[in-house]
């Protein structure tokens, strides 16, 4: 049954919107399906890079061989070789794991009234999506294993290092080069909003390149706002839902959030904590690769341990999830005290965070393994509570 994209709310003694009981158990069930939809996908993944490791990659690589423009040791060959690879081991995973993808990112989001997409646009997003990721990972998969050859035992710390790079890369080009790829964007002419926001920013040495609008109607009903980009890229987006459904008073508290993780430095801190994560991941592969593969430190590392590098990274990558989502959770509750303390618009922050939870149907009060385990953001009832204290 779908549901109704406005539903009624109750209101708590202030006048502020909150969930219904059926809302909450809505949220709850949404919440539920969603992490087991999570799970299965990541049992998917580690299953079929495990049987492409193990089983599957000796044969692919045996075949890939044979044709001639993949075949001999040249460098061309190796390459060409060696992206072939990586685009069979992905385009299988497509083909086993897109049901589950359909599933939760079309059918769910539709069964919940949370998505305005049709099955073409659905689609045409997918599809775009997954070339972006295929292209990128192809061109880092291939510079890895030229880092390997080239630099022998130590390519684990060069490999960090040439990590580090691209995500100051990627941090620069997201706003203005990738998330146009998904949303429309354009600058927010708003002269309230934007004179709110000049006034929060002042003192912070925020010099943000802008405050947009990102149309996110198109997709979904839910609401977000982020603060994006390095350097010279950096600016404020804010979705078109937000904009539509908050007051004035709302959308500056949530602007302050995002000035607050600027002012800690966030984004600066997960950079380097990204670079210490790659750093200790790729050592984990080194260390297996050694164990894994004869004459390891006297001969080019063979393409055929592709798809285990894979494994060993996805991994290393979920069981380091826990701890990753624990720094984001601390952050955001650093973000969260600094839009309190900076706008003083307590009542606008919890009506904020409560309009948010029933739009996006966002269990308030989650289980707390599933929050340690999975979730990036401190649930709702803590984010309220801490507005709420004296």
């Amino acid at each position: 049954m779908t549901t109704d994209n406005t539903p009624d709310t109750d209101t708590t003694a202030d006048g502020t919107a909150t969930m219904t009981p059926a809302q909450l158990a809505e949220a709850k069930a949404y919440g539920r399906i969603s992490l087991q939809c999570d799970l299965v996908d990541r049992a998917l993944d580690v299953g079929f890079l495990t049987l492409m490791a193990l089983v599957l990659a000796g044969p692919v690589h045996e075949w890939l061989s044979r044709f001639a423009i993949l075949a001999g040791d040249q460098p061309l060959a190796m390459t060409l070789r060696l992206a072939a690879m990586f685009l069979v081991t992905i385009g299988l995973h497509l083909c086993v794991s897109f049901p589950l993808s359909f599933y939760s990112g079309h059918l769910l989001e539709h069964h919940f009234g949370l998505s305005t997409q049709s099955l073409a646009g659905w689609l045409k997003r997918y599809l775009k999506r997954n070339a972006l990721a295929v292209v990128f990972g192809a061109l880092m998969f291939v510079g890895l294993y030229w880092i390997i050859w080239l630099t022998g035992s130590s390519w684990w710390l060069l490999a960090a290092v040439a990590f580090f790079g691209v995500s100051i890369l990627l941090g620069q080009l997201t706003p203005v080069l990738i998330l146009p790829l998904f949303y429309k964007i354009e600058r927010l002419e708003d002269e309230e909003i934007s004179r709110r926001m000049q006034r929060i920013s002042e003192g912070t040495g925020l010099a943000i390149e802008g405050v947009y609008r990102m149309e996110m109607s198109s997709e979904t009903v839910k609401a977000n706002a982020m603060l994006a980009g390095l350097g010279r890229t950096q600016r404020v987006l804010m979705g078109d839902t937000l904009l539509a459904d908050f007051s004035h008073d709302e959308i500056e508290v949530i602007f302050a959030h995002e000035i607050g993780h600027h002012v800690h430095h966030h984004i600066r801190k997960m950079i380097v904590l990204g670079a210490v994560y790659s750093t200790a991941g790729f050592w984990v592969c080194d260390r297996l690769l050694s164990m894994r593969v004869a004459d390891y430190d006297h001969h080019p590392l063979p393409i055929e341990t592709l798809p285990l590098l894979m494994l060993t990274l996805s991994v290393f990558s979920m069981l380091l999830e826990p701890l990753q989502n624990m720094v984001s959770r601390h952050f955001e509750r650093q973000a969260d005290r600094y839009a309190l303390d900076r706008t003083k618009l307590h009542k606008a922050y919890t009506s904020a965070f409560r309009k948010l939870a029933v739009l996006n149907k966002d269990d308030p009060d989650p289980n707390a393994v599933e929050v340690f385990l999975f979730h990036s953001h401190p649930p709702i009832s803590e984010r309220l509570a801490m507005a709420e204290a004296p």
